[in-house]
């Protein structure tokens, strides 16, 4: 399959509407970086020229007058979420996982794209570094010299680069889904609501916290004995619905144990969202202890 883009300095937003098409592709890419018009005719798809938006054409470009849309929330699609809206489902697996990942990672390369602050840094002067700051870091310093061949080969590494974290998300996606299923059922055979029992840590917060309202702690196995975290109070949120009692902060071993009265008690995180013990059993009078804790 031949794609057309442009020449010169990259952006993550191209490079990542190709890696997209690789994905979705059935065989390796031909990429040509050009302003041919009558290469980018030629070819079987176009990403960020062409001033068109049209999957069913192959075409991924947002330069036209009055752009290629926009999403509800108001961000505005550059390529990368043209090739995502058009694919993103087919890779994902599900409308719910393609939406999840354009959240995670597409609207944020598609407003840096189209020019829309989406982000406030709350410290002065620091601005973190972002997936599109990374691709837009392998592009060739503002003097340094470099062939065709090795301007290519720079967008070649850029999207092999994109092409992984995508498959990262793809994969990680996966995993949520099966990890959701799983807590789910864990807490249909909680015996006590308050306290959701898994046989292995995964992830738990977006399903605890939406659906069991009366969870507190959440525990499992690891391989140096069990653990419990405490459930936040919203998504994100640093919060929790009940903390560990306060006397316990910080405290480990033989101190943890003395104070607890649970033998095998190991360790309680300062922040008071974290404890961990030797045996199933200690875990659980940790849990219980908690729960009935005034503070």
């Amino acid at each position: 399959m031949k794609v057309a883009t442009h020449p010169g300095n990259f952006h993550a937003d191209d490079v990542f509407a190709i890696a997209v098409i690789g994905l979705v592709a059935d065989g390796p890419l031909e990429i040509l970086r050009t302003r041919d018009e009558a290469l980018h005719a030629a070819a079987d798809v176009r990403v960020d020229v062409g001033g068109r938006s049209d999957p069913a054409t192959g075409d991924f470009d947002h330069h036209q007058k009055g752009g290629a849309g926009e999403r509800p929330n108001g961000i505005r699609y550059a390529s990368f979420g043209l090739a995502w809206r058009a694919y993103g489902e087919r890779l994902a697996g599900s409308a719910d996982a393609a939406a999840a990942i354009d959240e995670r990672l597409v609207q944020g390369v598609d407003a840096n794209d189209t020019g829309q602050t989406i982000t406030e840094s709350l410290v002065a002067g620091v601005r973190p570094m972002t997936v599109s700051g990374v691709i837009a870091a392998m592009n060739p310093a503002w003097d340094e010299s470099l062939t065709s061949a090795e301007e290519d080969a720079r967008f070649g590494a850029a999207v092999a680069l994109a092409t992984r974290i995508l498959e990262g998300e793809l994969a990680g996606s996966a995993a949520f889904r099966r990890a959701h299923d799983l807590v789910h059922a864990a807490i249909g055979r909680a015996d006590d609501p308050r306290i959701i029992e898994l046989d292995r840590n995964m992830p738990w917060r977006e399903a605890v916290v939406t659906t069991a309202p009366d969870a507190l702690f959440v525990v499992y196995p690891k391989t140096d004995g069990w653990g419990m975290q405490a459930v936040p109070k919203a998504l994100g949120a640093f919060d929790n619905r009940k903390d560990l009692p306060a006397q316990w902060a910080g405290l480990t071993g033989d101190e943890l144990a003395a104070v607890t009265g649970v033998e095998g008690a190991i360790f309680c995180h300062t922040a008071r969202f974290y404890a961990s013990a030797q045996t199933r059993e200690g875990i659980t009078a940790l849990a219980t202890l908690a729960i009935d804790a005034r503070d």
